[in-house]
């Protein structure tokens, strides 16, 4: 059994989480390129309407996205444990859990998604003028959305290992697809967002079937075999255990920011079109706050399964650090070449002030985004998914809710809106830094 290359328990900490994390900065990156692409060529060859139309779609794609990478998350955790403690037959059996509980909840995910679509729309008050659009891209969009959880899936399982570079191939080789179909389909054949729809699916498709391949042809210990695709019970249960309050947070998460975006929505389209082209520039300083949060929950997993929390200690001090010294320096740039970055996404002067002063107002705070993601991605690899949870939903949802509620009731301002995500940013790190420094997180094994 030839794990040491992945093992995580083993060898310089640094060394280990940055390269373990650097694939996954890079898979990231190359995912947001062409999520970037998508609204760059939607933006210049169709209008701000059409922007508007798929950057509206993105609280309500993260949740269906959020709840399932949520719930996922627990099976990652629990292969990463039972591979630091090298006990093979549990890998076996919890790989093939995994995999038929996505496929199950891929089928399941996709229908529920189609028929709440159009409703959720309509509730958040998307104006009449890129109603249309909006319907039609979530429709297409949500069809292939069972690709989308395949492919977190595979991806999980690579993840869980210690195997982060073949996950960032099979993006790679799925953003150049998705950027030349987005070129025929957009700005040649004119189909505006029914064509980015339809290139976002067939990339998606090709990229499973990549890593699909591998996990099935894979001579190694995590080889996905048929006869091993099926329901163990009390592992599964042990994976909705961890995974299951992760999935909430986000889902309910992904509700909260419905309202925000429904608010932002009332001071119409180029309001929507901005906010939208922000949320594109935002992604990017998610690529190493998600790439370190997945590298320090695979890294406390396997060491807490391999009996060493002083080491997990060492590991999560590093990761936390580090990650928010990047996406601090991120945010700076942003700050420093707003009107640039904004211009990139249209002509129009309104949009492209509204978009500035949401980066102002957001840019200088991502560190606060970071310390609160690595510390929950801690916590939940040291098997506790409820204290992120509960932090998540108090501050990320419940008092954001109540800020919005309040603000758009009191104020008629669109940049006092866009202060609820630095407010809450705020208060949930200061409730992670109480129980990081407060409980005995490494000791935690109740995913055991």
């Amino acid at each position: 059994m030839n794990v040491s290359s992945s093992l995580m328990s083993e060898g310089s900490i640094k060394i280990k989480i940055i390269k373990f994390a650097l694939p996954i900065f890079w898979g990231n990156l190359f995912q947001q390129l062409y999520n970037i692409v998508d609204a760059l060529v939607v933006g210049n060859f169709t209008g701000s309407h059409a922007l508007a139309a798929i950057s509206s779609t993105s609280p309500l794609i993260f949740i269906i996205v959020g709840f399932s990478s949520g719930l996922f998350s627990g099976a990652g955790i629990i292969i990463s444990n039972y591979f630091g403690a090298k006990d093979k037959d549990l890998i076996q059996k919890s790989i093939g859990t995994y995999v038929l509980f996505g496929l199950i909840s891929g089928i399941i995910l996709t229908f529920i998604s189609i028929l709440l679509s159009p409703l959720i729309i309509k509730i958040i008050g998307t104006p009449t003028e890129i109603f249309k659009d909006t319907r039609n891209y979530l429709i297409i969009y949500f069809s292939g959305i069972i690709f989308l959880i395949l492919y977190n899936t595979a991806s999980g399982i690579f993840q869980a290992i210690g195997d982060s570079k073949h996950p960032l191939y099979y993006l790679i080789i799925s953003s150049i697809i998705n950027i030349i179909l987005d070129i025929i389909l957009i700005a040649k054949f004119n189909m505006g967002v029914i064509g980015a729809s339809i290139s976002t699916i067939i990339s998606q498709a090709i990229s499973v079937f990549l890593a699909f391949y591998r996990l099935a042809k894979i001579d190694d210990i995590y080889r996905l075999k048929k006869e091993n695709i099926r329901l163990n019970i009390p592992i599964l249960k042990q994976m909705l255990k961890i995974g299951l309050p992760a999935g909430i947070q986000n889902l309910v998460v992904g509700f909260a920011n419905l309202i925000v975006q429904s608010s932002i929505n009332s001071f119409g389209t180029i309001a929507m079109a901005a906010s939208g082209a922000y949320v594109k520039i935002e992604g990017f300083v998610f690529i190493p706050i998600n790439s370190f949060s997945m590298a320090l929950t695979t890294f406390i997993s396997q060491n807490i399964g391999a009996k060493k929390p002083e080491r997990a200690k060492i590991g999560a001090k590093f990761g936390i650090i580090f990650s928010s010294i990047i996406v601090e320096i991120m945010g700076l740039f942003f700050y420093l070449f707003a009107p640039k970055l904004m211009s990139l996404f249209g002509s129009n002067p309104n949009m492209i002030s509204i978009g500035i002063s949401r980066i102002n107002i957001n840019s200088l705070f991502y560190f606060l985004l970071s310390y609160s993601n690595c510390v929950a991605g801690i916590i939940r690899g040291a098997g506790n998914s409820n204290i992120p949870m509960f932090i998540m939903l108090i501050c990320w949802c419940v008092i954001r809710v109540i800020y919005i509620v309040f603000v758009t009731y009191t104020f008629n301002n669109i940049l006092i809106v866009f202060w609820a995500y630095p407010i809450t940013w705020l208060l949930s790190s200061i409730l992670f830094f109480f129980f990081y420094i407060k409980i005995d997180w490494y000791k935690h094994q109740d995913n055991k």
